[in-house]
């Protein structure tokens, strides 16, 4: 595998956007392959070389890995738990979204080969529910979601796209965003429960064991 880092610059929103990109090494007088693309988004407070093992599992299965900072310097903070908490943090969410729009657009000049039309879109806790926003208003770009524990964005009752979502043993999502077993059932949406791995744990912190877990089920999700 390899990494690099690289800054995309949006001009629009005069957002310069950090990316650490993780991707398969290509064969010596090989051309470049076509490689679906994953963005990934860290949870609140994160950076976006915080989860290598999740990268390094997704560039496994033929990915190529833009994990996108989405907190930069300058950023007010995300306002805390109190009152309408969906309201209040509404618009960094949303602001997510254009980053991860813009995203799209950006690595698709500079990564030609890429494959836009498998999509995947991971997101730990703040970061899951950018992509649940994402899923929600536009599930046309879009093929699947791994959501590592969001709690405040609902997911999407939709087919398209297809959902994993990993549940941490200490935090409960908010009334309304998981959908119910005859949800999941309707829409192929699959929820698991990890007993052993607490809300903060879902990052290279993690212990061997936990990212194992986290792995075979990303895995599974996969093929």
């Amino acid at each position: 595998m390899q990494t690099t880092q690289f800054e995309l610059v949006d001009s629009s929103r005069q957002r310069v956007i950090p990316v650490a990109a993780y991707y398969a090494a290509a064969e010596t007088g090989a051309s470049t392959p076509t490689r679906k693309l994953a963005l990934l988004n860290h949870g609140y407070g994160g950076k976006n070389t915080d989860y290598t093992f999740i990268a390094q599992n997704l560039v496994a299965h033929g990915y190529y890995v833009a994990s996108l900072q989405q907190d930069l310097p300058g950023d007010a903070p995300m306002p805390t738990a109190t009152g309408n908490v969906y309201q209040a943090r509404y618009p960094y969410w949303a602001r997510g979204v254009q980053t991860m729009l813009f995203a799209l657009k950006a690595l698709k000049r500079r990564q030609p080969g890429l494959d836009l039309r498998h999509v995947l879109v991971v997101g730990h806790s703040n970061g899951g529910d950018m992509a649940m926003l994402l899923a929600q208003q536009h599930p046309e770009l879009v093929q699947k979601v791994i959501s590592l524990d969001n709690r405040r964005v609902p997911f999407p009752r939709q087919r398209r796209p297809e959902i994993l979502s990993l549940r941490s043993s200490d935090q409960v999502a908010d009334p309304g965003v998981l959908p119910s077993p005859a949800e999941q059932a309707k829409y192929h949406t699959t929820i698991i429960q990890l007993p052993a791995t607490l809300h903060n744990d879902m990052w290279d912190g993690a212990t061997e064991a936990q990212k194992r877990e986290i792995n075979y089920l990303i895995s599974r999700f996969l093929q």
